[in-house]
């Protein structure tokens, strides 16, 4: 997949996936991996990156299978960016595949 793809499409997904619950970073990874090819390094910058922005806090909790573990949750504003993006994201894909259905 465009790499160029992905890269603008990340952050909605990631806010997705923490409107569903707190997730740790390997999670999150592993989440978006089942679908789209990934990697961890792609990650961990964004999260800091949502984290700057207030859109995400982060807590550690204790694991059976090692150290703590980072969580992220999102918070208020982490929630309304979700939506906001998500609406962007439906109105950029019902243009596109209009455009491309104009051309088949």
């Amino acid at each position: 997949m465009n790499s160029q793809f992905k890269k603008g499409i990340l952050e909605l997904l990631v806010l997705h996936i923490l409107t569903k619950n707190d997730c740790y970073g390997y999670e999150i990874v592993n989440k978006i991996s089942e679908s789209i090819s990934i990697s961890e390094g792609t990650i961990y910058p964004l999260m800091r990156r949502l984290k700057g922005d207030g859109y995400v806090t982060t807590y550690l909790s204790e694991s059976t299978e090692g150290p703590p573990r980072k969580y992220y949750h999102l918070a208020d504003s982490g929630i309304e960016e979700h939506n906001r993006l998500k609406e962007e994201w439906d109105t950029f894909f019902e243009r596109v595949n209009i455009l491309l259905g104009e051309e088949a």
